[in-house]
Order: C-alpha cells, then structure tokens, then sequence
C-alpha cells in the first residue's frame, strides 16, 4: 500500500479542492460539513466528489450523497469499487461505515477522527450512536475487517520517515482544519435558526 508523500499530498488535494468548495456551498444551506470522494487507483484520478445534503433528505450523509453521485454516473463510466479509494473529510458513522461496505469498497480513507467531528465541530451524533445502538464506546469499531480497511490520514501523515515532509503535510492539515472550522461556524448559526435535519 502506497502511504508516500506524494499518495498522501493527492488525498489532501482531493479535499481541498474537489469536496471543500462543495461543502462551502451547502453549508450555506443548513447542511453539515462531510463530504468525500472516489478515486481510481491505478492514477489517483477522481471519479466523483459531494458533499452533505440532509436538508434534501437526513440520509444524505456525505459519503452517503458521493455513493449516489457515483451510481449515477452511467454504468460503463463506474470502475469495480475495488479498484477505487474511497476518501471522507470525516471519519464515516455508523450509516456511512453501512454504505461503504454495501457499495464493495474494500478501503476508505478519512482526515478528521470521530473526537473532531465531536470537540472541534460540535456534532456528537457518530460517537454517541455507535454507543447507545451498538455499544461500540469510543467508535472502536473494527478498522480492518473482511470487508474493508479504514486509514487514518494523520496518523500516515505521522509516520513519514522524512521530518520535512511531515511538516509540509501537517501544515496543509492545519489549513484545511481551519477552513472546516469556519464552515463548521456557518453550520453552527444555520442550527441555531433552525433547520429539517433530524440530527443536528
């Protein structure tokens, strides 16, 4: 499995530029800030990219509203789900982690952990459903299974022999950490005033 900078760098630039503007669009909207994205894992091409869409519906999760894009696309333009990377800006909750498995996908990638989603963006729902339905405490949940592997970007990005590369990555996380942080805002105001999600 390929964790170089170079892999690592084409993850973070997916989020920054592909599901980042999307979010910053329907967060305006009253949604949440998960999206995520498919790759191809022969080139690291892009297949499709979305983002949260629960005021359309409270299923559309990000990866949930990606997995639709992606089967929407015409059949002869869908890759096997096995030769493709499946990457989410949040650690997937129980529904997604559900969607990913369903959709064949025998990995995915996530940047921020369920204690992100929980402190720094003030939605506690993946922790405390994992908990009170499955009684998973502290979403320790199987992170390689028969069905798939799940990779933490950051603790990837913490492996790195080379102390430069590691900087430069870090720092680009830090970046897009701050710009969740001011879409996590705009959520924050747009729950404040009110909106359909069930859960927010």
């Amino acid at each position: 499995m390929d964790h170089s900078r170079e892999f690592l760098e084409r993850l973070l630039d997916v989020i920054e530029k592909d599901i980042a503007p999307k979010t910053s669009t329907a967060v305006q909207e009253g949604n949440k800030l998960f999206g995520a994205a498919v790759l191809r894992k022969k080139d690291l091409s892009l297949i499709c990219a979305d983002t949260n869409k629960e005021t359309e519906w409270p299923l559309l999760h990000g990866e949930v509203s990606c997995l639709r894009t992606l089967n929407s696309m015409p059949v002869s333009e869908q890759p096997p789900a096995k030769d493709c990377y499946f990457i989410a800006t949040h650690e997937p909750c129980s529904l997604c982690l559900s969607a990913i498995t369903w959709s064949g996908f025998d990995n995915f990638y996530f940047l921020f952990s369920y204690s992100d989603t929980k402190d720094a963006f003030n939605i506690p729902h993946d922790l405390k459903i994992l908990k009170e339905v499955f009684k998973c405490d502290h979403g320790s949940y199987a992170h390689s299974n028969a069905y798939w592997t799940s990779y933490d970007i950051v603790k990837f990005i913490d492996a790195l022999p080379n102390q430069q590369d590691k900087e430069a990555l870090h720092r680009r996380v830090v970046g897009l950490k701050e710009q969740y942080n001011h879409m996590s805002e705009v959520y924050q105001q747009h729950k404040k005033e009110g909106n359909r999600i069930p859960l927010n």
